[in-house]
């Protein structure tokens, strides 16, 4: 792990000094894991905080303020812990500051009692090359062509009937490389009332509250599929994972 320079340490009962880190590539969207070690320099044993970080903007405003939180038990003083830290990459890719904190829930960052947190410069890279495949239809005329399903790294998952828009490959993949495990778009399906809350025009929803239609999914995410609607494959994002409804990324149902 790379050692951390000196850095301010209050005196007093809470006081953190960071010692190492080992954060490597970040994928915006993607989780990670990294090492980190900080020394427990108080008067007064940690009991209930937990490690975990904000997402900043190049001066310091926060982007995301909760991140994941990493358990890290009882620390006395004097006792230095490593810790391997969950971390989710932010959306969409850029530069950002990562800064690591520790949390008491409901109280305080202890870098709002005078402790300094660990904040790093980092460049966010797209979550996925440009290499989108699909399972279940045959597509074709499109912006960007598809890639054989085992060179993906992400699969768009079709019913036979389904017809893509010209720019669809091209709207997924944009997602994906946003940060998106899981996009979906909308369905013309012309008067197929079941499919009202699907159709094209809608606009961009990362909280949609429907199922995601012929959804595309980033190889190696798992999603939570459900019973399909009108015989077209239907998931929802994974825990943690996330997804995006992108009514722009436009299919037509013939049949």
């Amino acid at each position: 792990m790379r050692r951390v320079g000196e850095h301010p340490i209050p005196a007093g009962p809470l006081a953190v000094r960071w010692v190492a880190e080992e954060v490597g590539a970040i994928r915006a969207g993607a989780l990670h894991t990294f090492r980190v070690g900080f020394e427990n320099v108080g008067g007064a044993p940690w009991r209930d905080l937990k490690l975990s970080y904000h997402w900043l903007d190049d001066r310091g405003n926060p982007i995301l303020w909760d991140g994941l939180r990493t358990e890290i038990g009882v620390v006395e003083p004097g006792a230095q812990v490593e810790a391997r830290a969950r971390v989710r990459g932010p959306i969409p890719p850029g530069r950002y500051r990562l800064a690591f904190d520790l949390v008491l829930e409901w109280r305080y960052w202890l870098g709002e009692v005078g402790n300094t947190p660990l904040t790093l410069a980092v460049q966010v890279a797209p979550r996925i090359e440009r290499a989108l495949g699909a399972v279940g239809a045959e597509v074709q005329g499109q912006e960007e062509p598809l890639v054989a399903v085992e060179e993906a790294q992400a699969i768009a998952h079709l019913a036979p009937g389904v017809q893509p828009a010209p720019d669809w490959s091209r709207r997924v993949l944009d997602a994906h490389q946003e940060g998106y495990a899981l996009v979906g778009g909308s369905i013309d399906a012309g008067r197929a009332r079941r499919l009202g809350p699907w159709a094209p025009g809608t606009g961009r929803n990362p909280s949609f509250a429907q199922p995601l239609l012929c959804p595309s999914v980033v190889a190696g995410v798992e999603p939570a599929w459900v019973e399909p609607i009108e015989g077209l494959p239907a998931a929802e994002a994974p825990a943690e994972e996330p997804g995006i409804f992108d009514g722009r990324i436009a299919q037509q149902l013939r049949r």
